[in-house]
């Protein structure tokens, strides 16, 4: 089943109603997040272990490795989204924890280059706007899923302007993708909790919910993830040494 006919269905099928499925959806829901929150703290340590031991930060950062730092997060996620419908849940829920290890390791070169002080307001302006707009996926009557082909569209645009300016090197053109990217992942926020919504209101509290339950938390986590790294753009404040 589709994104889109998830969002369809949700605004077109009869709401189901009664306290055990609102617990349910509740439960759905704050599973997600969980997961979400897991994988943000096992990122958040790694990157912060490897960013202030310089025995550690050197062989990555300070060699031709930083190019695996870089394009392993991206590779995991084509595999990921390749094999997860032959994965079990438990096999999907370790994948998320492990891609966020992965994504530890990459997000350790903010620690490089930015004060602590200032990643750590950028992540609270991000942590701010991502429950703002997942609030407002989650709540909201409107149909977001005709917005996803753009938004997606929007994705494979930034990559691709992102592996050009990795050569470029253009600061113009950063600040565009980061603008740009902004909006596109607050956006994809909505969408994607939208989407989770409606994947327990067609499948119920079954097997599929739970593992599409891991999907949805790694579809949010990475719309943080980059929501947070591009706001960093804006708000950072560079190191001096």
């Amino acid at each position: 089943m589709s994104n889109n006919d998830l969002g369809q269905s949700w605004t077109t099928r009869p709401a189901r109603a009664g306290v055990e499925f609102d617990a349910g959806l509740r439960s759905h829901m704050l599973g997600i997040y969980r997961n979400m929150g897991v994988a943000l703290v096992i990122s958040g340590l790694v990157a912060w272990a490897i960013g202030s031991t310089p025995a550690l930060a050197g062989p990555i950062f300070g060699t031709p490795l930083k190019w695996v730092a870089i394009f392993a997060p991206l590779a995991f996620t084509f595999f990921f989204s390749f094999r997860f419908e032959k994965m079990t849940t438990a096999g999907a829920v370790t994948a998320l924890w492990s891609f966020a290890a992965l994504m530890g390791v990459s997000l350790a070169s903010v620690f490089l280059v930015f004060t602590g002080a200032s990643i750590a307001s950028t992540f609270m302006v991000a942590a701010a706007m991502f429950l703002a707009t997942s609030l407002y996926g989650y709540t909201t009557g409107a149909d977001l899923s005709r917005f996803g082909s753009f938004l997606v569209m929007g994705v494979i645009g930034l990559v691709v302007a992102g592996l050009v300016n990795l050569f470029l090197q253009s600061s113009a053109l950063q600040l565009a993708i980061s603008a740009i990217g902004v909006l596109v992942f607050t956006g994809l926020t909505a969408w994607d909790t939208q989407r989770a919504k409606a994947e327990y209101l067609n499948w119920g509290g079954g097997a599929a919910a739970e593992k599409l339950a891991v999907w949805s938390a790694f579809s949010l986590y990475l719309n943080f993830v980059n929501l947070f790294q591009l706001l960093l753009q804006f708000t950072g404040v560079q190191r001096d040494d």
